[in-house]
Order: C-alpha cells, then sequence, then structure tokens
C-alpha cells in the first residue's frame, strides 16, 4: 500500500537522453563524405608527392574514426538511457564521446608534426597542379561537411518535477533553450565538429603551400604549413579536452549559475544557502545539492518553486535545517 501511495514520486533518470539528437544523423552522413574523401587525397598524397595533401587525407581518415566514435555514443547513451546502473543518466555518454574525439586530434596532431618534419628535411617531388585540384575538391567536401555539422542543437526537454516531505526533491526539466548562464554544449557534436574544421583548415593549409611551391618555388612551404596546422589542431585538442574533463570529474558548474542559484534560493533574506553543488549530468542539463539553514522553516517544494525552469537543473535535492539562534 505503501509503495503505491509514493508510485507517483517515482521517477526515472533518462532526462530525454533516449530520445534521438539531430548530431547522430548528421555525424553518420558525413562519415560517409569523409570517408570517400579520404581516399582520394591519400591516393593523390602519395601519387603527386604532396605532403600537405597527404596529411589532409590521414587527417579526414582520423577523423572518421573520431566520427565513427561519435556515433557510437549517441548510440550507447540513447539505448542504455534506461539503464539503472546510470544514477544520473548516459548523459555524461556525450561529453566521454567529446573526450575521446580530443584525444584522437592530439594524436594527429602530433603525427602531422613529425612527418612534417621529416618532409622538410627529406623533400619529394610535388605533380603541383593535380595536387592543388585535389585539395580544392577536399576544402569542398570539408565545407558541406561543415555546414552539416555547423551550430549547435536545441533540444527542448520537457518534464515536470515533485518532492518530498523529507528534503529531497527531484526535478524533470520543464527546461526551454538553456539560458546564457546555464549552457552546456553538445560536447559529442562539437568534437565531431571541431573534427571536420580541423580537416578544413588542413585543406586551406596545403593549397596555399602547393601554390606557393608551385609558383615561388618554395617547397619548403608544404611541410611547413603542415607543422602550423599540427599546431593549432593540438591547440583545438587542448580546449575540448579541458571542457569534455570538467563534466566528467563533475566540476562545479560555471560561477553565474551557481550565483543565480544562491540568489533564488536565499531571495527572502532569511533562508542561506550553507553547501552547494551544482554540476552537469549532460548535454544542457545539471543536477544540485543544496544545503540550506533558515529560521522560518520551508519545505522543498517551497525552495524547488524559486528556481526557474530554464536554469537547467533537473535533478536537485534540497536539505533543510531549522535554525534556533536569534537573527
Amino acid at each position: 500500500m505503501q509503495a503505491e501511495q509514493h508510485s507517483h514520486l517515482q521517477h526515472d533518470h533518462t532526462f530525454e537522453q533516449d530520445k534521438k539528437r539531430a548530431g547522430e544523423n548528421r555525424s553518420i552522413l558525413v562519415i560517409a563524405i569523409t570517408v570517400v574523401m579520404m581516399l582520394v587525397e591519400i591516393i593523390g598524397g602519395i601519387v603527386f608527392g604532396s605532403m600537405a595533401l597527404l596529411a589532409d587525407g590521414l587527417h579526414m581518415g582520423s577523423h572518421a574514426v573520431a566520427l565513427t566514435i561519435t556515433v557510437f555514443a549517441y548510440i550507447y547513451a540513447r539505448r542504455n538511457a534506461k539503464n539503472r546502473k546510470f544514477s544520473f543518466g548516459t548523459g555524461k555518454v556525450n561529453a566521454l564521446g567529446g573526450y575521446s574525439g580530443a584525444i584522437l586530434l592530439g594524436l594527429f596532431a602530433v603525427f602531422m608534426a613529425v612527418e612534417s618534419v621529416h618532409r622538410l628535411l627529406n623533400p619529394v617531388e610535388i605533380v603541383f597542379n593535380q595536387a592543388i585540384l585535389v585539395a580544392i575538391a577536399g576544402l569542398v567536401v570539408n565545407g558541406i561537411c561543415v555546414f552539416i555539422l555547423g551550430g549547435d542543437e536545441h533540444d527542448h526537454h520537457h518534464g515536470h518535477s515533485h518532492s518530498d516531505d523529507h528534503g529531497e526533491h527531484h526535478r524533470h526539466g520543464h527546461a526551454h533553450k538553456p539560458t546564457s548562464v546555464a549552457h552546456s554544449h553538445d560536447h559529442n557534436l562539437k568534437s565531431a565538429y571541431l573534427h571536420v574544421i580541423a580537416d578544413a583548415l588542413t585543406s586551406v593549409l596545403a593549397i596555399v603551400a602547393l601554390l606557393a611551391a608551385k609558383y615561388f618555388g618554395w617547397v619548403w612551404m608544404d611541410p611547413i604549413m603542415g607543422i602550423v596546422g599540427g599546431l593549432l589542431v593540438a591547440r583545438w585538442s587542448i580546449g575540448l579536452l579541458k571542457e569534455t574533463s570538467n563534466v566528467l570529474l563533475d566540476h562545479q558548474a560555471a560561477t553565474p549559475l551557481t550565483q543565480q542559484v544562491t540568489s533564488f534560493i536565499e531571495e527572502d533574506g532569511d533562508s542561506q544557502i550553507t553547501d552547494l553543488h551544482v554540476w552537469s549530468i549532460g548535454p544542457n542539463i545539471y543536477s544540485a545539492a543544496i544545503s540550506v539553514v533558515t529560521h522560518q522553516l520551508k519545505t522543498a517544494t517551497e525552495y524547488k518553486s524559486q528556481l526557474p525552469d530554464d536554469l537547467g537543473l533537473v535533478h536537485v535535492t534540497i536539505e533543510v535545517q531549522h535554525c534556533t539562534q536569534a537573527h
């Protein structure tokens, strides 16, 4: 009987992670395009002797692998969204996919730099016209892929929230688009996006290097551009590693978000937060554990009602303590 009475308080922790994201279909399409162009550029780089072109083709190959990881992360998160072994759902699989992609970006950056130095010391003859045509075709394809993956997903999370009389409440998003202070990108999609941007960059560098070598005799520009590209890709990799590792390690949410949570809870002038933890559990969604001390006791439901839906808080636990001391 008691279980039936409390059945309306029970809930799952999918937080919309069981829904197919737009990034999944985009990534599959980009994989197909990337693999085709990868083969063309690798063959062209070998036949025409261009290190920049070969690097661009190999770069595309690494990105095809990274994009496959991206798709796997989407599918795994969706299929395991209702698995109770995941305490806060599978939202962090998204960040894990992005983190893995960032590692591959970094490894490829190292390979680009090492191979370019080797080619700088041991130059080979380049067939310029054909190599330039292949590089331009690669740039066009990369531009198409950037367009396909461009922009953030705009997922809307709808649901309900509820609380019990013991100070704990669980809130299932009615979250509109996250506000500027409560935003968390789809790291999986961002990883894929950075990969195709890096592809586009290496295509541009390859074209510049080949043109400089053809018209000015600067054959050394070909491997130099490979080194420059490697450094830029390494920078993107480090940035994405930092961003995704913050999510995977339950880093405290950005200060603007925690400040808003604090201001809404303490707006009555009596309540005071003594302990606050806000962390990301998936794209655009957060969990929070809040300890509040107050002279005039409020229920968790009352405190919950003070938190706007658009903060992106989908799972909140509130502990309320009564202060008996005078103000």
